[in-house]
């Protein structure tokens, strides 16, 4: 019988306890090595303990952790300028998670048409298979009933659409329509890329009714799928975005990103956070950045998903009776699996080495940034020997 535990039991955790990290390794109490291609469900977007990252959070737990939001912030107001100089943004706002991010954008698209003057307008468009955090709003943005169930009305205001239907987005559209709510890639959906062309006519449709285009980049951006955030593959902005994850590098924080007309209403007292924004998250912030910006680096991840891909893709084809599909951009790939998604999970972790579920039955691999061709060809041979003891267990 499993020992009480006096945690809450909303997790089912895998049997392996880590106690340090090396880059895309993770290493357990007991000594064993594991190739980390879930890097903390795309957290951890320069590996563990990366020097920069190790030596900054250091310098600055040594001078300053917290002082909450009463005062000026000169290392948000460092990191807010170089978001703003490298996006589509204005005005930046930092938060704790990026279910904290999405509340805000949430919050600025409704108190924009507030602001107005037109309150009615509080609707946001979503669509099957979304996933923009585990707050009560946000699960309602979501979507997903496994979420929702148990915690009371479904907070209002948010209209589920078919995923890439362009019709259903325009019949959804009322008087009381605030914004449009997207992720350019869903990764706890399926790993499912929107069609650039779908982005595109979103952003139109927007235009015309004078919508906000709000962007969940908080699995996909940072560079996560070659360029330093998803919808710039489709060539457009939008008005609000919400990132986190690979920001923080592993550090737990996130920010709400929107240009000057959509954050007009945000004005002093209508938001707030004690904690976002610290002076160790802001320093953290600044140092992945510094990489991510630095020469040749999204280069490098691009070049590194073209070699992942070719290897999926290559798996795919000899492994027909086990993998349906090689989905995905950049450095967020996922398998969708012929059996249950769990086995082909488990298969891997036999192999010392992590993936991630994800809807559609789907296993995410989302190595860090910095992965090496040498670790992706190695991770691709700690693929094929699950596949083939799958197989041969079939």
């Amino acid at each position: 019988m499993a020992e009480a535990t006096p945690l809450y039991d909303s997790y089912s955790r895998a049997p392996l306890r880590f106690e340090r990290g090396e880059g895309v390794w993770l290493i357990a109490e007991n000594g064993e090595r594991y190739l980390d291609f879930a890097a903390g469900v795309a957290v951890n977007s320069l590996g563990h303990s990366h020097p920069h990252l190790v030596e900054t959070l250091k310098a600055q737990a040594e001078k300053l952790w917290h002082t909450s939001n009463l005062y000026e912030a000169p290392g948000q107001e460092r990191l807010a300028s170089r978001l703003v100089a490298n996006t589509f943004a204005d005005k930046v706002f930092f938060t704790n998670s990026g279910a904290e991010a999405i509340e805000c954008a949430i919050k600025t698209a409704r108190r924009y048409h507030f602001h107005k003057g037109h309150p009615e307008k509080f609707h946001i468009i979503t669509f099957d298979g979304a996933f923009h955090g585990r707050t009560t709003a946000t699960i309602a943005a979501g979507g997903n009933e496994k979420y929702i169930e148990g915690f009371g009305p479904k907070a209002p205001g948010f209209d589920k659409v078919a995923f890439g239907d362009l019709d259903a987005v325009k019949a959804a559209i009322t008087e009381a329509t605030a914004g449009i709510l997207i992720e350019p890639v869903q990764g706890e959906g399926g790993v499912r890329p929107v069609d650039p062309e779908f982005l595109r006519a979103l952003r139109t449709i927007c235009d015309d009714h004078g919508l906000l285009l709000i962007l969940d980049e908080v699995q996909s951006g940072v560079g996560r799928t070659g360029r330093l955030f998803a919808h710039e593959w489709a060539g457009i902005t939008p008005d609000i975005m919400g990132i986190a994850k690979g920001i923080g590098g592993g550090f737990p924080f996130g920010a709400c990103l929107a240009t000057d007309e959509a954050a007009s209403g945000m004005v002093a007292g209508t938001h707030g956070s004690t904690y976002g924004g610290n002076p160790l998250a802001m320093a953290v912030g600044n140092a992945v950045l510094d990489v991510v910006l630095g020469d040749g680096f999204l280069e490098h991840v691009n070049d590194m998903s073209l070699v992942f891909r070719q290897g999926l893709e290559s798996l795919k084809d000899r492994y027909p009776d086990e993998i349906v599909e090689v989905r995905g951009q950049g450095l967020l790939l996922g398998i969708k699996a012929r059996r249950p998604v769990a086995d082909l999970i488990k298969a891997v972790r036999a192999e010392k080495m992590l993936g991630v579920g994800a809807g559609d039955n789907v296993m995410r691999l989302v190595p860090p940034l910095t992965v090496t061709a040498d670790e992706i060809r190695e991770g691709l041979a700690r693929i094929e020997r699950a596949l083939d003891h799958l197989k041969a267990a079939a």
